[in-house]
């Protein structure tokens, strides 16, 4: 019998991790990149990144391409199924986050609504 593999509930794109391990570089050994959800912005909740060295015992770990993403256990309830992305477009560079649960979400794509 053969196992599968049980996908992650949030996705990162290769080229959000390439991205990662850039802005990582420039950090002390060891960090990694959290991202939360946090009350607040235009449509209601909003979307944090920060560089930390601290993982707690129940956080989501994704790991890609040597990138290290961490997810506290409240955001994974606004961001299961997300993809976390990297684009480089006509209004410049940027993480984004795909995330089917958003009922609504401002025009630069920050903040959201469910």
């Amino acid at each position: 019998m053969t196992e599968v593999a049980e996908a992650l509930p949030v996705d990162l794109t290769e080229r959000a991790a390439k991205r990662i391990l850039e802005v990582l570089r420039k950090e002390p050994e060891g960090s990694m990149l959290r991202v939360a959800v946090n009350g607040g912005g235009c449509s209601g909740f909003q979307y944090a990144f920060d560089v930390t060295q601290e993982r707690q015992a129940d956080d989501l770990v994704i790991e890609r391409e040597g990138a290290v993403v961490l997810v506290d256990t409240v955001s994974l309830d606004f961001l299961r199924g997300s993809r976390i992305d990297f684009v480089n477009d006509l209004i410049g560079q940027s993480f984004k986050i795909e995330n089917p649960n958003a009922t609504a979400s401002c025009g630069c794509g920050t903040s959201f609504a469910v």
